[in-house]
């Protein structure tokens, strides 16, 4: 296993964007107006594996010695860090192997299968993910991946707050000054936290995985605890933040809320009618703060859509208002 040790930057950001803008087109852009302010929603869920991850992935997969490449990677998720590693692995012709949890999405499954990736399960309640994959690395002599914490892949992730400044200002929307995010282990969050430093952050999470919230409340990094509530929102189910990102956003003053599945469903339901837009639980947990009223509209706001790999039966069942 490879292990470097480094601090992100805002500089390493504005690396990652342009090496993530010379292989895929910006993801679109969207503008409506919700209680008579103008809000922008950057649409992440468009990606070509359906989420964000796939920044952080390139930016870090990328950086791996060419004589390294050869041992592949190793990664752990429940599905879209999975999707974004096997996507970048796959472009650059490197082995990856996914550690997933043996109850992750079958969409999300099936979607790193077919790019390309050995998928080895784990059971979520008595298993460790990172024991694992450290393992698997260290046998294989592979480069171990975490979904967020890692400089390089927080890097990546702030590339979506780059790419969305941009269309902002071309759009006549002016300069983000207030970017609310969906939160699991804080990747994006830091990443757009250090690619757009004047903007107020705000991270959102489901009720009962609110870590990061309490944790920035309270100064220093407050694990989730035992039997958290289920969620439908498998992205963001981290049961620890870790230092890396945590201390990136203390230092900026960000700040968090915890939205309720009921309003969740109704985020999604709203992205479906008003934008036209398939958004998992965990991507329209920011957009369910909004519409909620945790968070205020206020011009110059920009929400994250952070991912859009659903459960066909599950989403069904939201949009007919089953769920």
């Amino acid at each position: 296993m490879v292990t470097i040790l480094r601090q992100p930057t805002r500089a390493g950001v504005r690396d990652a964007a342009a090496k993530v803008g010379a292989v895929v087109p910006p993801t679109p852009l969207f503008s409506v107006e919700i209680s008579g302010v103008t809000v922008a929603f950057k649409a992440e869920n468009l990606q070509p594996m359906g989420a964000f991850k796939l920044r952080g992935a390139w930016h870090r997969l990328t950086a791996i010695e060419p004589d390294l490449r050869s041992r592949g990677v190793v990664a752990f998720s429940s599905g879209n860090h999975a999707q974004g590693v096997a996507w970048a692995a796959k472009r650059l012709g490197m082995p990856a192997t996914i550690v997933m949890p043996s109850d992750a999405p079958k969409a999300k499954r099936d979607g790193t299968l077919a790019l390309g990736a050995e998928v080895v399960a784990y059971d979520r309640a008595t298993e460790s993910r990172e024991a694992i994959a450290a393992r698997l690395a260290e046998a294989r002599g592979a480069v171990l991946v975490p979904s967020f914490d890692d400089p390089w892949v927080i890097e990546g992730q702030g590339s979506a707050g780059i790419e969305a400044a941009t269309q902002m200002a071309a759009l006549g929307l002016g300069r983000p000054l207030h970017v609310v995010i969906p939160c699991g282990g804080g990747g994006l969050s830091a990443g757009i936290a250090l690619a757009l430093p004047d903007a107020t952050i705000t991270v959102v999470e489901p009720e009962g995985w609110d870590d990061m919230r309490r944790s920035l409340a309270a100064g220093r990094i407050e694990p989730v605890g035992a039997s958290p509530p289920p969620t439908a929102c498998d992205s963001l189910q981290t049961m620890r933040v870790s230092p890396l990102t945590f201390d990136v956003l203390l230092r900026r003053g960000a700040t968090g809320v915890a939205v309720s599945e009921r309003e969740i469903r109704d985020a999604q339901r709203w992205a479906a009618d008003t934008l036209r837009l398939v958004v998992e639980p965990g991507g329209a947990v920011a957009l369910a703060a909004i519409l909620a009223g945790e968070v205020p509209p206020k011009p110059g706001m920009l929400v994250l859509l952070s991912g859009g790999n659903v459960d066909r039966a599950a989403y069904a069942a939201v949009l007919a208002g089953a769920a």
